[in-house]
């Protein structure tokens, strides 16, 4: 009975150490208890911050805190780094296979042969105890199948790493522009604001003047039409600055404080006008810099890892030789395991040769050069769309000062023309019609300057981002 009772106590032990299914995840610090409320800011990591420090070329400290924010809490750069993680591991499982698997085992085993089936006629009970240590087929790696497919899964290691690299230069950027997006929607809301009340006080002035009747109704209705004009414009700039803010929280994965956010009152000062900063580029640029670009060394590795599976699958053609070997002992008493003359040992070496398979092994060949001659189109691609990147944000980049230049003599052409204008009006020589003009010219010149300088903002982000992140920053 010593053996049934022992085997129910295992059990009921293996029972209670089951695993358990995981528990469902907790969303607290991932969406605000309430819709419409900001999401309360999480704890920053001291790497990310480091990280975000170093780019000398972020001006800003808040858009650095943010970014820093980023790097800590983003769900995309947290998949990435679990890749890394499961390519790691995999690498790890790969690699294995060119050492041999070497186990122990000890059994015991009790049985009872019935009297009608014993050759003695009489019931017998029968006891064996083994222990061995074995290796259980080994592959003889004579073609390096085994080897190339640990360098696959070592490429595949590498290309995961730049993928977490490009991801994270990504998130640097995606989240940048998101910061400069939302400064330039709040820079249109205070210009909406600053023109909602200066039209505010000319209709009340217009107001007036009806009333003395020094002006006629018109001019009064016309005024009124560019005073609801400017709040439309207040509420549509209040609706959007909420939506990048909603947009910059869901990007970074976690809340931000208000002090690291853009207002009003820091746009209007030149640092804050631009954020970002990036060092006068050499005359020539060597190729290394973009071949040398995550997203391209990924697509490198990738190709890589593919000529090794295509060495694999060729060398499945040839014979495969394996090995399974064990030494160990055996006896009918659990004191007598390991006396002398109870040793045991077998040695089973194994050929497999591939005669005939339908050709599924050859078309194994055929599938993997496929991969292969996929992956070095795809990795010239990746090349070329460097390039092309590259060059359109560096054309883009020469022309930028002499387009702001021009914006801002527009925007003081306009205002000049403005004031002259309602000079005009409030003489007698010209209507009102012309002061409206002016004033709505003025306002597009100016939304104007907002948008032409959140480009170039952008365009710096993106030089960037398309040199690979290795852009030295202004000292």
């Amino acid at each position: 009975m010593g053996l049934p009772l022992s085997a129910l106590v295992t059990a009921l032990l293996l029972a209670g150490c089951a695993v358990q299914p995981p528990a469902k995840p907790d969303v607290q610090g991932v969406v605000a208890p309430t819709l419409g409320q900001p999401l309360a800011a999480g704890e920053t990591g001291a790497e990310s911050l480091q990280i975000a420090q170093r780019l000398a070329w972020v001006q800003h400290p808040g858009l650095r805190q943010t970014i820093a924010q980023a790097l800590t809490h983003n769900r995309d750069l947290r998949v990435a780094l679990s890749s890394i993680e499961r390519a790691r591991a995999q690498y790890g499982i790969t690699s294995a296979a060119q050492l041999p698997t070497v186990a122990a085992t000890a059994q015991g085993s009790r049985s009872r042969t019935s009297a009608d089936l014993s050759s003695t006629g009489v019931s017998t009970t029968s006891t064996q105890y083994t222990a061995q240590l074995a290796i259980t087929s080994f592959e003889l790696d004579f073609w390096g199948r085994v080897r190339n497919l640990n360098d696959a899964a070592l490429q595949q290691f590498l290309q995961s790493q730049e993928n977490q690299l490009n991801v994270r230069i990504t998130l640097v950027a995606d989240v940048t522009n998101a910061w400069l997006n939302l400064a330039a929607n709040e820079a249109r809301l205070a210009l909406a604001r600053d023109t909602l009340a200066s039209r505010e006080k000319a209709y009340q002035l217009t107001e007036r003047m009806h009333q003395l009747g020094s002006t006629s109704g018109l001019v009064l209705a016309q005024n009124r039409i560019t005073v609801e004009t400017a709040r439309g414009d207040v509420a549509a700039f209040t609706t959007q600055v909420a939506k990048d803010r909603n947009a910059l929280d869901a990007l970074v994965g976690s809340g931000l404080r208000p002090e690291w956010l853009p207002n009003a009152d820091t746009l209007r000062a030149e640092a804050a006008a631009a954020p970002a900063r990036l060092m006068a580029l050499p005359a020539e640029l060597p190729s290394s810099l973009l071949l040398a670009r995550p997203d391209v060394r990924a697509s490198e590795f990738n190709l890589q890892a593919l000529s090794a599976n295509v060495a694999a699958a060729r060398a499945a053609l040839f014979p495969t030789i394996t090995l399974s070997t064990s030494i160990g002992t055996g006896s009918r008493e659990l004191d007598n395991l390991f006396g002398s003359g109870n040793n045991t040992w077998s040695f089973v070496p194994q050929i497999r040769w591939p005669i005939f398979d339908g050709g599924s092994a050859r078309a194994s060949v055929d599938v993997a050069q496929a991969n292969r001659d996929i992956a070095v189109a795809q990795y010239e691609k990746a090349i070329q769309t460097a390039f092309r990147e590259a060059s359109d944000a560096l054309a883009e980049r020469a022309q930028w000062q002499q387009r702001l230049d021009a914006q801002l003599a527009v925007v003081d052409a306009n205002a000049r023309a403005f004031q002259l204008s309602e000079a005009r009006f409030t003489s007698g020589v010209d209507n009102y019609l012309t002061v409206l003009d002016a004033q709505r010219s003025l306002y597009a010149a100016q939304q104007a300057l907002i948008a032409l300088r959140q480009s170039e903002q952008a365009n710096r982000v993106a030089l960037w981002k398309v040199l690979g992140g290795n852009l030295a920053p202004v000292s």
